[in-house]
């Protein structure tokens, strides 16, 4: 059973393989966020834009970052589905670390939620001020 924010009591552990498999889906949506990054580095420039040393540095690192936010995601993943079901931890702590009220309700327990990378791509066009 998870500990609700608004919950004043209750047990608040949880299984710590849930708990990184739902850090690896977060990774996992970050990675699409950057990925979404590249067309627009490379839509309608000029081929002197796409030829420059600057701009192959920076999709080389949008590239790496990628690939690195995959790798962690899986890397997670398996370290999750090596644990004992029973192993539990409390995350009410780190959650609260998490300024992002999107991300940290789906990083709770029982709450599931589409990532954030699809809800951006059907929002396009609206603006949310932060």
């Amino acid at each position: 059973m998870t500990q609700k924010f608004d919950d004043p009591g209750g047990d608040a552990t949880e299984p710590l393989r849930e708990v990184m498999a739902r850090i690896s889906s977060e990774l996992i949506d970050v990675a699409q966020l950057i990925e979404r990054l590249e067309p627009l580095l490379s839509n309608g420039r000029s081929t002197e834009f796409l030829a420059s040393p600057d701009h192959m540095r920076v999709m080389q690192g949008i590239d790496l970052a990628v690939q690195k936010t995959h790798g962690l995601a899986d890397f997670l993943n398996g370290l999750g589905e090596r644990l004992e079901p029973d192993h539990l931890i409390d995350i009410t702590t780190a959650l609260n670390l998490i300024t992002l009220e999107d991300m940290k309700r789906r990083l709770m327990a029982s709450i599931h939620e589409e990532p954030s990378a699809e809800a951006y791509q059907k929002a396009s066009g609206d603006l949310e001020f932060f």
